[in-house]
């Protein structure tokens, strides 16, 4: 078994091992606004990137607030950019590279930067999100991050023990909806979801956000390239037994398995291993309620509350 991180082992196309990466969970926590890096290494392209933003706009001739004024933020963000400290948005960059008359040297970074907001253990699947053209999961304690709404999000992030200070949870809150663009991508990715029925009676935050959970969950669930599942709970047989996890179809056809739990992470790779997870995964599609009937299920729980 070979480790290294997600991001390296994903670029490189895989080695037939597993890739694992430990570290502090992010589904189970778990357009975005800025945010700050998570590793070492994320910073150090942050700050080179902040270093060039700050050149070109003293080339320009423009202070902090005439170049914010620009883009949309205060002097004080662009000051943040500048310094390493925020994590502008791909559509910031762009604004900031026409702005500045760069020709491209500021979107040369766009890739770059967007990693970094990401911890180094979910750097691989992140990316693995934007490639994907068929995304599975299987989910037993909370709703999956790519269905969550802010407010969900927040309070899970709130449960976190130890305590997260705000601008983690800002920054991952930020990151987590940033994701959701898979659901506006085109070409469409086939995203097939299935979850315990106790997930969706779970009123984490309170029924309020509970309430707005399912209403998205609902609407979400009508996208024609989005299917959504419900295990019930009076189901007697569950291949799912063993917990929780993710499948992916990369556009080259390569399948990986990402698993995550109670801070530790794992991508694997190996071609037999991942097509037994998709097979495992195709059974518990079969043992779940129809995508029908679970839109039904969620109506009803909409309705009760």
């Amino acid at each position: 078994m070979t480790k290294r991180t997600g991001a390296d082992a994903v670029a490189s196309g895989g080695d037939g091992g597993t890739v694992v990466s430990v570290g502090d969970g992010w589904e189970s926590d778990d357009g975005g606004g800025p945010c700050r890096p998570e590793d070492g290494g994320g910073k150090g392209v942050v700050a080179a990137f902040g270093q060039t933003l700050k050149t070109l706009r003293l080339r320009e001739g423009l202070d902090r607030a005439e170049l914010g004024s620009r883009i949309g933020y205060s002097a004080a963000t662009v000051a943040s950019f500048e310094q390493g400290r925020r994590i502008p948005s791909p559509r910031t960059i762009e604004r900031a590279d026409e702005a500045l008359g760069a020709g491209g040297l500021l979107c040369v970074w766009k890739e770059e930067v967007e990693r970094a907001q990401y911890p180094v253990f979910f750097q691989g699947m992140a990316a693995l999100e934007k490639e994907a053209i068929e995304l599975l999961a299987y989910d037993t304690l909370v709703v999956k991050g790519l269905l969550q709404t802010e407010e969900y999000m927040r309070a899970l992030l709130g449960m976190r023990r130890p305590v997260l200070d705000p601008e983690t949870i800002e920054q991952r809150v930020a990151a987590r909806l940033a994701r959701q663009d898979i659901f506006d991508r085109w070409p469409a990715p086939l995203l097939s979801f299935v979850m315990d029925e106790s997930v969706l009676r779970r009123p984490y935050g309170g029924k309020a956000v509970l309430r707005g959970q399912l209403e998205q969950l609902f609407l979400f669930g009508q996208k024609p390239n989005v299917e959504i599942q419900v295990m019930p709970l009076d189901c007697e047989e569950s291949a799912g037994v063993d917990g929780p996890f993710t499948v992916v179809t990369r556009k080259d056809g390569r399948k990986f398995a990402y698993v995550e739990v109670q801070g530790t992470s794992a991508l694997q790779t190996d071609p037999e291993q991942t097509a037994l997870a998709a097979a495992r995964y195709g059974i518990i599609r079969s043992q779940a309620l129809t995508s029908r009937e679970s839109l039904t299920l969620i109506e009803g729980l909409l309705g009760s509350l």
